[in-house]
Parts: C-alpha cells; structure tokens; sequence
C-alpha cells in the first residue's frame, strides 16, 4: 500500500478532534429526546388534562352536599300582628344543610363517562404519534451527522494528498526537474481542497449543532456520536409494512380513537330525548328576634324551629326548540368526519410508506452501485499514482484521477447513508 492509500485510510478511519468529546448513541439521543422534547411535555400535560375529565365525569354519580347559615338584622318601622306600622327592630337566623343526588340523568352521565375515557385513549395515542415524530426526526439528523462526518474525513483526506503533492513538487522544483508553474497548481489545489473541507466540516459543526438543539442541549460543545453497523439489511415490501403500521401505529390508533369519540358524542346527545330524576333533600332551623317583646330562648327557638325535607324532581322533555335534535345531527356530521379523517390517515400512511419503500430501494441500488464505482476509482488512483511517481503519467492525469477517487467517496457515503435512513424509517413503520 502506497503512502497516498495509507492516508485515505487512516483518514476515513476517524476525524480528528482536540478534546475528549462524549460519544452518544442512536438509542441514548432518542431517549434523551423524548424525555426533554418540549412538544411532547405539552402532549404529556394534555394527558393529564384527559385524566381530569374522566374524573369530572365519574364525580357527577355522587351527591353534593352543602350547608348554610345567615344572619339578618332589620331597624325601622315594620307591619304589626294588629296590621298597624310600629317602629321595631329584628334580627333572625337560619342555618341548615342540602343534598341533591342524580338518580337517573337520561343516560348522560355514564354516557359523557364513556366519551371521556374514549377521550384519553384518543389524547393519549395522540401524544405516541409525537413521540414518534420526534424519534424519526433524531434517526434522520443522527444520520446527518454521520453523513457530514465523513463527508468531512474524505475532504481532510484530499488535504492530505494536496499537502504531500505539493511538498513532492516542491523538492522537484528546487532541484530543477519541473517547471515552478506546476508547484503554482499544486499550491492551487491545495487551496481549492482546504476550501472543500472548511465547508464540509461547517456542514458537520451545523449538523452536530441541530441535532443538540434537537435533543434539548444547552451547547454542542464536545458533543459526538457513534458510529452505526454498516450492515446491508434486506428491505421488506411496501406491502408488508403497511399491514403491520395499520395495528400498531399511533397516528391509525388515534384516528380510530377519534371515530370512538364522535360515536360517543352521538349517544350523549340523543341522552336529551330521555326524562331525568334527581332527588333533593335537607334539613335546617333558624331563630328569630324581635326587640321589646320577651323572645323565645335561642336553644329553644332553634329546636322548635327545627325541620327537614325531602323531594324527587322528575324532567320531562317535549319540546326544547329543537336543541337536541340539532346537538345529534351536529355530532352525526362530526363521525361522518372522523371516519373520513381515518380514511385519510390510512391513505397518506400507505402513500408515505410507498414512498419510502422507493426511496430505499432506489438507495440501496446506489450504494451498491456507488461501492462498485468507488473500488474502481481507487485501482485506478492507485495505479495512477504509480505511474505519477515513476514519471509515467502527468500532473494533470494524476489530478484528474485523484478528484475523481474523491468524487465516488463522496457518492458512495450519500448512498450509504441515504440507504440507511429510507431503511430505517421502513423499519420505524414497521415496528412503530
């Protein structure tokens, strides 16, 4: 293996950095994502918020019980026993306790129950579909990062190369055996691929940068990743996957769910249509004063005055102006929509997997045609670069086969990692 070989290796091998940088993982960012994602806390807190109405609608089954107390003071001139006016002043107090409690509410109550738990299930698919988002969006910028990575540790491998030409020529030159313009074009391209590898180690550093940003960091600093299995997986068909993301996948789940919650607002409208019956009771005293005359005690007053009732209230509908009537078709109209959105999701789903399927295996065939392609530009870099040190060929052949040894590199790692992400997000599908 010749020296420009040695070099190409040992830079694809790694990208070299200042500090001890700390290595994450595809799994320990995915993780770490999900956990400090602001989107899915403002999901998790409309859980919660799903939770509480299931409450509110289990506590409208028991009673509400309250009690009261009063105090009145009244001066002045007030009508007589003998339907005279006399000036007198009166003081009263009333104290008691009620209770009302919904013996049948039409079927409302455990109706609107059912509705609220439907609810939840539906918020709560709702929040695994962001998680889901959130994790495809970390597979797909992880990816990035890795793509820029050797897209840069190629780049620094041209460096390389230019560095060692022009010192070769330079050695030439001072000993008289080539022209100084050929060190011009040495210098000259060393430039051009110092510039290439500026710009792909700023892609690198942005790429780092919004996976962080992605994962919640504070700072990119000493931030890195690790490297993946360059395996070849075989991908399965567009078919296949869509059968097994229609059971398991959180976004057909919760518009499944959203069908559940419109049958259900059906069901709690048509509970307008039904009587009610609540039954009331209570009990209570009070005291009463009247200045000038001898008064009853209070203890006495208050057991005299003592009492306590109960009552059922019976509602009827007959004719509310057509309120209810309105309320069912309205919720109608909602399933009929909910069942179309449905429809929708399954459709775009199918339509997404379709399309990722092409991609793959559009990919796949790069990358296997791009690796055929770039073992072919290396025998012939290295054949060329024998013929350059032997004086065999041109500067100029050498150029041109070393740029376009680095043109499939960078062909060959787009494929792979092209290939790898399509795989992935089938595979996401798949087991998601």
């Amino acid at each position: 293996m010749n020296i420009y070989s040695k070099i190409l290796v040992a830079g694809l091998l790694s990208v070299s950095v200042d500090v001890v940088a700390e290595t994450w993982d595809l799994q320990q960012c995915i993780d770490y994502a999900l956990e400090h994602n602001i989107e899915v806390k403002l999901r998790e807190q409309d859980v919660e918020s799903g939770r509480l109405q299931v409450d509110d609608a289990r506590h409208v089954f028991l009673p509400q019980i309250s009690a009261s107390a009063s105090q009145s003071f009244n001066f002045g001139r007030g009508l007589t026993s003998e339907n005279t006016y006399a000036n007198r002043n009166t003081s009263s107090f009333q104290a008691g306790a009620q209770f009302s409690l919904p013996i049948f509410s039409g079927l409302r109550n455990r109706r609107t129950l059912e509705q609220s738990k439907l609810n939840l299930r539906q918020i709560t698919y709702q929040l695994e579909q962001v998680r889901d988002n959130i994790t495809l969006n970390v597979i797909a910028q992880y990816l990035q990062v890795l793509y820029t990575k050797e897209v840069s540790a190629s780049a620094q491998n041209q460096v390389q190369l230019s560095t060692v030409e022009l010192e070769r020529r330079q050695s030439l030159a001072q000993a008289g055996k080539i022209a100084e313009i050929e060190v011009l074009e040495a210098e000259s391209q060393l430039a051009q691929d110092k510039l290439t590898l500026v710009n792909a180690q700023n892609d690198y550093r942005l790429a780092v940068l919004e996976l962080t940003q992605l994962l919640q960091l504070d700072s990119a600093d000493n931030f890195e990743v690790a490297e993946l299995a360059d395996s070849q997986p075989m991908i399965p068909s567009a078919m296949s996957v869509y059968e097994s993301a229609t059971g398991i996948n959180s976004g057909v789940k919760a518009a499944d769910a959203q069908i559940e919650v419109a049958d259900a607002a059906i069901k709690v409208a048509q509970s307008g249509y039904v009587p009610t019956l609540s039954m009331n009771g209570g009990t209570g005293s009070s005291y009463y004063k009247l200045n000038g005359i001898d008064n009853m005690a209070f203890g006495k007053q208050f057991r005299e005055n003592f009492s306590t009732y109960i009552g059922f209230s019976l509602n009827i509908p007959i004719f509310d102006a057509l309120n209810t009537r309105t309320a069912v078709k309205r919720a109608r109209v909602q399933s009929l929509s909910a069942r179309l959105q449905a429809d929708q999701v399954r459709s775009d789903l199918y339509k997404a997997i379709q399309q990722a399927h092409v991609q793959a295996t559009g990919a796949q065939d790069k990358y296997q045609t791009a690796v055929i392609s770039c073992m072919a530009a290396e025998v012939s870099f290295n054949a060329m670069s024998e013929k350059y040190n032997l004086g065999r060929a041109t500067s100029t052949e050498y150029e041109q086969a070393k740029t376009n040894y680095f043109t499939t590199q960078i062909q060959k790692i787009q494929a792979q990692y092209e290939y790898m992400l399509r795989y992935r997000i089938l595979d996401f599908y798949r087991n998601h």
